[in-house]
């Protein structure tokens, strides 16, 4: 080997930085970087995906499973491009990634050069914090130090770009030290934040003066789950997460009244609708019509960013802290109080009784919501869940019951469908000998989870645990958009756009060397998935769903409902979809 260059230089730092895991797709633009991940490859893992928006998602679910900051790497040109979906995942739910990418040699720059691309207008919203391009060696160490720490200070996407012929050069040796030289280092640490003691004074008082408390918890909370509790029994509230907030808290808590929002339940919609103070932790969930009414509740907000406050709700006290800290400090001065606890406990039991009611209800040829409440009482205590974006979304917001410190993904602020297999094999890689279960829908599965089930079908044998579960419920319908054109519009189903094409989803998988399971009756659920977690290699569950299933969110005004069903009603013989309504909207009371 010659000269160590630049190429080798981001691989030396990159492993300085704690990166052993980089995910990415193969291009001439990157040739240099590739062989230099190929001579330290006993350092650095490559992760190659079948496509690049795909690398960008495992990078995500790299750093939401706890991996730290993940690393993409894509080509110039059409590679850089497909990053995109990915890096806007992470960006709006706020996790570390920093993309590499190559770009065409830096003499043809301007010309129009085969894969030209203007990369920094491409990555300037996406990577607002931090997009750089290294034009010469001594740049190098500085500009990939600061891309990681800006992408650690502000939990977001970073982008560091470097031309094919930088890649290539030589690595200057020795420390620099002269006008125009930026030394640096892979130094970083997070700041410890806790409000001031007026604002939590003025805080509590405010808690303390309400009777009807409610707290809604989003992902800002990780960590702080026993002081979560402590503040919700202390003035006996009510508590609700976001989508993201889900994974928390233990859901069978007397007082825990699920998901809230449009996919949320009836419980979390009667406590933010009937509270009159409402506490928010590390939350910034994007439902504000499910919010309190504009002046029903008075509001104390909890987060570590400032920006974040009062941006969904009108906050009146801000505690700008770690959620953790924040309410180890907020506790002593709050009040021993019952509160409205046994009126929010009704409500918890109302909503479980419409829930058992929901998934019990027959279905042609199967409920999906009872398919993935089956699934509760089958998870492994060390599982690992990933979740797509559709109808899918909806059924486990509701029904899946989580094994207390079991970490479950989706990309919920973009809400991008096809994020269930990357995030999966992401965690995967992380925790090789913990089961992953994935749940699709048949729209996601064909947009790109068929081809991350190739990954997993070359990869599995080299994991601890081979246990990876993939359900798809499989309706041919792309069920979220059916329903929601019904629901917003008072429009039909465009069978055009809406229907998706057959395909044997279990079949496919037993080509790949899995295994299949095909699952169209209730009395096949059990058995599948005790099938499922027990076998030597990864699996498919394939449940044939019924698309007519309503996705109806919570306490919908009569309007609203009524506007679905006219909807329904100009598609022919389709009476049933109707009737489904009906009787939802009757479990509810």
């Amino acid at each position: 080997m010659g000269a160590a260059t630049v190429a080798d230089g981001i691989v030396q730092r990159l492993t300085a930085w704690g990166v052993d895991r980089v995910f990415g797709f193969a291009g001439d633009g990157i040739d240099p970087l590739l062989a230099a991940l190929h001579r330290r490859e006993a350092d650095v893992e490559l992760v190659t995906a079948r496509h690049e928006e795909m690398a960008a998602f495992m990078a995500t679910g790299h750093a939401k499973y706890g991996g730290g900051v993940g690393v993409c790497l894509a080509t110039q040109g059409p590679g850089a491009i497909h990053l995109l979906n990915g890096l806007y995942d992470a960006k709006l739910d706020r996790k570390p990634v920093v993309a590499i990418v190559g770009q065409i040699v830096s003499t043809a720059l301007g010309s129009g050069y085969l894969q030209e691309v203007d990369l920094h207008t491409l990555f300037k919203d996406v990577c607002a914090q931090y997009v750089q391009t290294v034009v010469s060696p001594e740049q190098l160490p500085h500009v990939l130090d600061a891309a990681f720490r800006t992408a650690l200070a502000t939990s977001g996407p970073a982008c560091v770009i470097v031309p094919h012929d930088v890649q290539k050069a030589d690595l200057p040796d020795g420390d620099q030290h002269a006008h125009g030289l930026v030394s640096s280092s892979t130094a970083f640490a997070r700041g410890h934040a806790v409000p001031r003691q007026d604002d939590l004074r003025r805080a509590a008082d405010l808690l303390a003066a309400g009777e009807r408390v409610a707290v809604l918890v989003g992902q800002g909370a990780a960590g702080a789950t026993d002081q979560v509790r402590r503040v919700v029994e202390r003035l006996g509230a009510g508590l609700t997460t976001s989508l993201l907030g889900k994974p928390l808290l233990d859901e069978s808590l007397p007082y825990h009244c699920g998901v809230m929002g449009h996919l949320g339940t009836t419980a979390s919609a009667d406590l933010m609708s009937r509270c009159d103070t409402l506490l928010i932790v590390g939350s910034n969930d994007p439902w504000t019509e499910f919010y309190p009414a504009p002046g029903q509740a008075r509001a104390v907000q909890v987060d570590v960013t400032g920006r974040n406050i009062g941006t969904k709700y009108p906050a009146e006290v801000a505690l700008v802290g770690d959620a953790a800290d924040t309410l180890d400090a907020l506790l002593p001065l709050l009040p021993e109080r019952t509160g409205w606890r046994s009126e929010v406990e009704v409500a918890v039991r109302e909503w479980h009784d419409v829930a058992e009611q929901r998934v019990r209800l027959p279905a042609d040829p199967l409920n999906p919501e009872l398919v993935v409440r089956e699934l509760s009482g089958h998870l492994p205590a060390d599982a690992q869940v990933a979740v797509d974006v559709g109808s899918v979304t909806y059924w486990y917001a509701r029904h899946l019951r989580l094994p207390p410190g079991v970490p479950a993904h989706l990309s919920s602020t973009l809400a991008s469908m096809g994020s269930a297999m990357p995030y999966g094999i992401a965690a995967k890689l992380l925790h090789p000998d913990r089961p992953v279960v994935a749940l699709a829908g048949d729209g996601a599965m064909q947009m790109n989870g068929l081809s991350e089930l190739i990954t997993v079908a070359a990869r599995w044998r080299d994991w601890a645990d081979p246990r990876f579960v993939v359900l798809v419920l499989h309706n041919g319908d792309l069920a979220e958009v059916t329903w929601e054109q019904r629901e917003m519009e008072g429009d039909p189903r465009f069978e055009t756009s809406q229907r998706v094409p057959v395909f044997p989803y279990a079949g496919y998988a037993e080509l790949l060397g899995l295994v299949g399971i095909t699952v169209r009756s209730p009395q096949e659920l059990d058995h599948a998935w005790r099938r499922a977690m027990a076998a030597d290699r990864p699996v498919l569950v394939e449940a044939v769903v019924d698309p007519d299933v309503p996705l109806l969110a919570p306490r919908q005004p009569e309007e609203k409902v009524e506007q679905m069903l006219r909807g329904i009603a100009q598609e022919p013989g389709n009476e049933r979809a109707a009737q489904r309504v009906r009787e939802q909207r009757a479990h509810e009371g």
